[in-house]
């Protein structure tokens, strides 16, 4: 067993997905203990030895009624999303904005509002969320994209607004793949298990921007554009503070 990992209590959205399968076959044989977390109904979940040891049911819109649950994680995985595709109709647009960016944010709050209430651990509490490149290139999605940026911006801002004593009990990590074999991309150019792998490598290398594709552009520009943001809300938050 890995002691990195070692009885580690793991929450997963979107755990029976491509990603969220490859990810929870590679934790739970490092010796973490993993709870699917997911919108499809737990009895239909069938326990295996490289699934989930738990499933937990939940709805968008009804996050806070997964308090019990996020309150017994040591790290949390935002991983649920949908892909309209082309489709741009107002309800492709909520949905995709419901479930990739404001579902995702409630949770990230909730996780941080519980986190902060507990005793300092030898190790901060983490949260993975689980963007794409499409927050900073074309996805051919315009609602898959907007919800993308979105979630991508609220992050940036969060890690921006964290003090030093909020740092040392909760660890953001944010998550960037190109595209990789599952449902809402079937002619992913990436195997899911080759990006669990790079994610679990680079988290154990100590890295909060964690970037798999094939795409040698998005290496440059993401870092990029997260150090401009962060320029940006710190001359924001300067400017609002003299004033």
């Amino acid at each position: 067993m890995d002691t990195h990992w070692n009885q580690c209590r793991i929450g997963i959205t979107g755990a029976s997905g491509a990603f969220g399968q490859a990810l929870t076959k590679k934790l739970r044989a490092k010796g973490a203990f993993i709870i699917g977390i997911t919108h499809s109904s737990s009895s239909s979940k069938n326990l295996s030895t490289t699934g989930p040891q738990e499933w937990v049911f939940w709805e968008c819109g009804k996050e806070e009624a997964l308090q019990p649950t996020l309150a017994s994680l040591d790290i949390l995985v935002l991983n649920h999303g949908i892909n309209p595709q082309g489709r741009q109709s107002p309800n492709d647009l909520n949905a995709a904005l419901t479930i990739n960016a404001f579902s995702t944010w409630k949770l990230i709050e909730q996780f941080e509002q519980i986190t902060q209430k507990k005793k300092k651990l030898s190790k901060p509490y983490e949260i993975w969320i689980n963007t794409s490149e499409a927050e900073v290139q074309p996805a051919l999605s315009p609602g898959y994209e907007i919800s993308k940026r979105l979630i991508g911006q609220l992050i940036s801002i969060c890690w921006s607004n964290l003090n030093q004593r909020q740092r040392e009990k909760l660890r953001i990590r944010k998550l960037v793949f190109g595209p990789f074999q599952s449902e809402l991309n079937p002619i992913g150019i990436m195997n899911p298990e080759f990006v669990a792998n790079q994610t679990i490598m680079q988290a154990e290398l100590g890295l909060n921007l964690i970037i798999v594709t094939p795409n040698p552009i998005t290496y440059i520009v993401f870092p990029l554009n997260e150090l401009f943001r962060s320029i940006y809300y710190l001359i924001t938050k300067k400017l609002l503070a003299s004033n």
